[in-house]
């Protein structure tokens, strides 16, 4: 039955061919993306409080809203942001399920709308944004550049984000430098005083008189009519023309004021070159393709630039993932290719050339099953797809090199092709398939592996079993199929001279094998011990500084920040002023070929993790160029500008910052000082700073407290009030009408939002004393100035206020050289020298939660399902042996393979990462293999009457050959992106890495030290019992 469905040869090409096909369709049409589609479970709630200071934004809308967060359960932590107009939370769940998530996320919502009724008149609804890592960064960075900050730019630039917006696959396009439209009533503070009017009445008499009124209907005789009354108008002409009631009596609105269409006042600044510039980021959606989202951008670039004479405005690209999702995209399928051309020709050099074109030719089947399987689960073609098929690669051909080599081997003695292709299965089948499902044992417990690095990798599993699966379906099936329609009997009947020198080299190859490990058998203690040792030196080494430790080891984007921060009191265009110099000071550090492009933005300062807003922020994006051979790196880049750029007077920091790929972490170094009182915190700040000053290794040293800015602050004079008889209230909006002015009413115009605001003019407050010079009218006409009525104190105010966990904090960050210091070393040094200081500040604790927790977490974590796939695996070789012990020689070869990577990592002097050690789990699935299929061999043969010394050397003998070229070619599919012979990377060279060195080391010690330990303690297996 089951020869005659393996001779059936037309359906297995016709299947094979089906999914071939149909797999090939799937690889085209993935989305491509750089990272997988990842959830962070972080959420990012903002709400604005028009005006108000830090504090009162923290008092008003962030206590409340942290108060309502409070009883949701399973957050990790909530951090705030209480600045001036504006509070900002991000709130992280722990790692759960999808259904439980989205359940959290309707309460968050019902708990925020609970609370919403509580905050002030004039604050804006909260905005809950989720961030997931497809729009947590960038896409694409678009500069729209004009000739001026006008109408133009602005227009321009509007219609030219509506258009990204629309794009396929576009989430959102947020905009810097974009300010909105407004009709803006400058008034005049002694023309109101000559007319008897307090702003307040002007402002009363427009929003009457500027209002449409929709009356209603109506019915007159047998016709139905709607009535309205117009009374806007966006002709600032009209709006001169409107009568205002003053003691006098009416009087035009241009009398008393200047109207004009304008902006609403900057909060940021943006140039490039000395351009007026707006920026726009385009963030993408889940699941989108990256490159195809790039090339629409690129092609609209090119398109609206062809009309640049009649605009006014010339797009440029500063930046985009394109050239990062290419580049690791070609590193990865590079790797596979030279993967894929090692595999076949190890597979030649042993199995010759039929043979080695049916292992290999399977490799694409299985590939195009696998992708088939990933597209229906809905993944997208990433780095971490890749890396998971050619970590695959290797192994694909494992099950399949060993059922050709038996069959093969059978073949070679004489025995008919039918008969060697059933017995051959009959043969392997156990060991194949135990072999495979310890491997998948090693795999499918880091699918539980937690925090962001988990759900960065957690398809990597999925697509090894998968492939696993589908190979054992080609070996069992589609490469027999093969074999038995290939005529190899005539083949071995007549041997070529390549087929006489294979066989003279396996034969060489198993005599010299034989030898030697008869030599070792003499000495099995000392064998042991040995192995023992350098298992002992290695955990050891592995413990100690020798090993470079670089837990989040990534690789850098082709970009860089100049981070500028100003005294507090700096004015946004003071700011911007010396950022633009900067920004020229850097395009005459580098090199032209180096840069895309740079931009220098004012008000706004990005990070790692959340942006900071304030006058006395700023900031160039430098965007550079592809690497290519002779150009730096980033990191060479920026070492060689830090210190002229950072010598630039008047700045009171400069620092830089990279960006890396891979899950996002904070800075090496993020420490939040936490406590109830601003001041003392902000002082354990300012000296915890000064301590990593004093560290060599330690760079880039920045808080996110905003030092405050000048603050007056305005008292009633109650009794003064009380005697004039002034309403409170007039006071009070007297002075928002003064400073920020206030928004009467709004108009469309143009299909646009434009709103109608009421103000001072500019050139009557030149100092801020002049504001208590303001004079107002009482209800009987008596003129008071508003110094009689308030009294003012002046003071710093804080610029901003940070909570996490509810607490208030200020977070200090710095960047290490990773090359020697590590994170978890780096931050035990601020824990010691903390100790020291602490009495200082009794009311103060140290939060190092964020980047330690990730690797403690991830460490953990990889421990315990280290050990739950040592036990599963356990479990299988059990009921594979039926024995307790056979297994735990198998397993031994675990040990082994860390010794082979520490080994590798002395040796290459890659750092020690997270991605390494993920790599040393995957690898216990793999190293056991050649065990298995050895001790299989040897147990049979016991069982057939041999004896234990001649089972042991007869299944060493039988079996050397197919563990190593099933050795090489796990190693030949992985050794390219172990060596960067198809490209570098920080992420997946460690991963590569590990299982070449570990798998090398391990199947070299495994060829003497299994068939030792069988030989040792197989003397009293009931296997010999039975021959007696």
């Amino acid at each position: 039955m089951l020869l005659r469905f393996l001779k059936n040869d037309v359906l297995a090409n016709l299947s094979f061919a089906l999914i071939l096909v149909i797999g090939t369709i799937s690889y085209l049409s993935l989305p491509r993306q750089q990272d997988p589609d990842i959830n962070f479970n972080w959420i990012v709630v903002t709400t604005l409080l028009p005006g108000a200071s830090a504090q009162d934004v923290e008092k008003q809308i962030t206590d409340p809203l942290e108060d309502a967060l409070k009883t949701l359960p399973d957050i990790k932590f909530v951090s705030s942001n209480s600045r001036e107009s504006v509070s900002s939370l991000l709130i992280r769940f722990n790692q759960i399920d999808e259904r439980t998530y989205d359940k959290h996320l309707s309460d968050l919502r019902r708990e925020i709308q609970n609370v919403e009724s509580d905050f002030p008149e004039a604050s804006t609804t909260p905005k809950v944004l989720e961030i997931v890592s497809a729009n947590a960064f960038p896409a694409a960075t678009v500069l729209i550049k004009g000739v001026a900050y006008d109408e133009n730019l602005r227009l321009q630039a509007k219609h030219v984000i509506d258009e990204l917006k629309r794009m396929k696959g576009v989430d959102r396009v947020d905009n810097y430098g974009l300010n909105d439209p407004e009709l803006q009533i400058y008034y005049q503070p002694e023309k109101l005083i000559t007319y008897g009017l307090n702003p307040t009445d002007l402002a009363d008499s427009i929003k009457l008189l500027f209002n449409d009124l929709s009356a209603g209907s109506l019915t007159a005789g047998d016709q139905k009519w709607l009535v309205r009354l117009n009374g806007k108008n966006e002709d600032p002409a009209y709006l001169s023309s409107l009568p205002v009631l003053t003691r006098p009596g009416y009087v035009p609105l241009s009398n008393l004021a200047h109207i004009e269409h304008s902006q609403r006042e900057a909060s940021r600044l943006v140039s490039s070159n000395g351009t007026p510039t707006i920026l726009a980021a385009v963030l993408k959606q889940s699941g989108s393709n990256t490159l195809e989202l790039i090339e629409q951008v690129q092609d609209y670039i090119q398109q609206r630039n062809k009309l640049s004479q009649s605009t006014g405005v010339e797009l440029v690209l500063v930046d985009d993932q394109s050239e990062i999702t290419r580049n690791a995209l070609n590193i990865m399928q590079t790797n596979a290719i030279y993967g894929l051309s090692f595999v076949l020709l190890i597979t030649f050099v042993f199995l010759g050339l039929r043979i080695a074109v049916i292992t290999t030719v399977g490799i694409p089947f299985i590939l195009a099953g696998t992708f088939w399987i990933l597209s229906g689960l809905g993944q997208t073609l990433n780095v971490s797809v890749l890396l998971a098929v050619v970590i695959a690669l290797g192994m694909l051909v494992d099950d399949a090199v060993v059922v050709a080599e038996a069959i093969y081997h059978r073949i070679a003695l004489g025995e008919q092709r039918d008969h060697a292709v059933i017995n051959a299965l009959k043969e392997v089948f156990a060991p194949v398939t135990t072999a495979v499902l310890t491997t998948m044992a090693a795999f499918l417990p880091l699918v539980l592996l937690p925090g962001i690095l988990g759900e960065f990798m957690r398809v990597i599993p999925l697509v090894v079993t998968i492939a696993l699966s589908i190979s054992l379906v080609e070996a069992y099936w589609m490469l027999p199929a093969h074999v038995l329609v290939m005529n190899f009997d005539g083949h071995h009947r007549k041997p070529s001279r390549t087929q006489l020198w294979r066989v003279r080299m396996t034969r060489a190859i198993g005599i010299f094998y034989t030898r030697l490990l008869i030599k070792v058998l003499r000495f099995p203690k000392l064998a042991i011990f040995v192995s023992t040792l350098l298992f002992m030196l290695a955990v050891v080494i592995m413990a100690s500084p020798i090993i470079k430790k670089d837990f989040f080891a990534s690789d850098t984007l082709r970009l860089f920040y100049v981070n500028v921060e100003m005294s507090p009191t700096s004015i946004l265009q003071n700011t911007h002023n010396k950022v633009e110099e900067i920004e020229q000071l850097t395009r005459r550090l580098l090199k032209n070929n180096e840069f895309r492009e740079m931009v220098s933005y004012s008000g706004l300062l990005f990070t790692e993790t959340e942006p900071r807003f304030g006058n006395q922020y700023g900031q160039v994006l430098v965007g550079l160029n592809p690497r290519l051979p002779g150009m730096r790196s980033v990191e060479q880049i920026m070492e060689d500008i830090r210190e002229q750029v950072t010598n630039v007077p008047e700045p009171d920091n400069i620092s830089f910052l990279k960006l890396s790929g891979g899950p996002p972490t904070a800075k090496s170094i993020s420490v939040k000082v936490r406590g109830d009182d601003y001041d003392e915190i902000r002082q354990a700040s300012n000296e915890l700073k000064d301590v990593l000053s004093s560290h060599e290794l330690v760079s880039d040293i920045t808080d996110d407290a905003a030092r405050g800015s000048n603050q007056v602050s305005y008292q009633l004079r109650h009794e003064q009030i009380h005697k004039l008889g002034v309403n409170p209230a007039l006071l009070a909006r007297t002075l928002l009408i003064s400073v920020d002015g206030e928004v009467l009413t709004d108009l469309q115009i143009n299909g646009e939002k434009t709103e109608v605001r009421i103000l001072s003019a500019r050139d009557n407050l030149k100092q801020i004393d002049d504001l208590l010079q303001q004079v107002i009218f009482t209800s009987t006409g008596k003129a008071i100035p508003l110094g009689q009525l308030i009294s003012a104190e002046t003071q710093s105010s804080l610029g901003n206020i940070r909570h996490y966990n509810f607490k208030r904090t200020i977070t200090v960050e710095a960047d290490i050289d990773k090359t020697q210091i590590d994170e978890v070393t780096a931050n035990n040094f601020i824990k010691d020298e903390w100790k020291k200081i602490k009495h200082k500040y009794p009311n103060v604790n140290l939060d190092f939660s964020g980047i330690l927790d990730d690797i403690q977490e991830a460490l953990d974590a990889i421990v315990v399902l280290f050990i739950f796939g040592v036990g599963v695996m356990y479990m299988i070789l059990g009921t594979q042996f039926k024995s307790y012990f056979q297994p735990l020689m198998i397993l031994s070869t675990v040990f082994l393979a860390f010794t082979g990577v520490v080994i590798g990592i002395l040796i290459t002097q890659h750092p020690l990462s997270l991605f390494a050690l993920y790599g040393i789990v995957a690898l216990a699935g793999i190293a056991v293999n050649s065990a298995i299929v050895l001790i299989s061999t040897a147990n049979a043969k016991l069982a057939s009457g041999m004896s234990l010394l001649h089972s042991t050397v007869y299944a060493a003998r039988r079996r050397v050959i197919p563990i190593v070229i099933t050795t090489l070619t796990t190693i030949g599919g992985l050794l390219s992106l172990a060596t960067g012979l198809g490209g570098e990377s920080l992420i997946w060279g460690p991963v590569a890495n590990a299982i070449v060195w570990g798998l090398g080391f391990s199947a070299t010690l495994t060829l003497f030290i299994i068939p030792i330990l069988y030989r040792l303690f197989m003397s009293r297996s009931h296997l010999l019992k039975t021959q007696h």
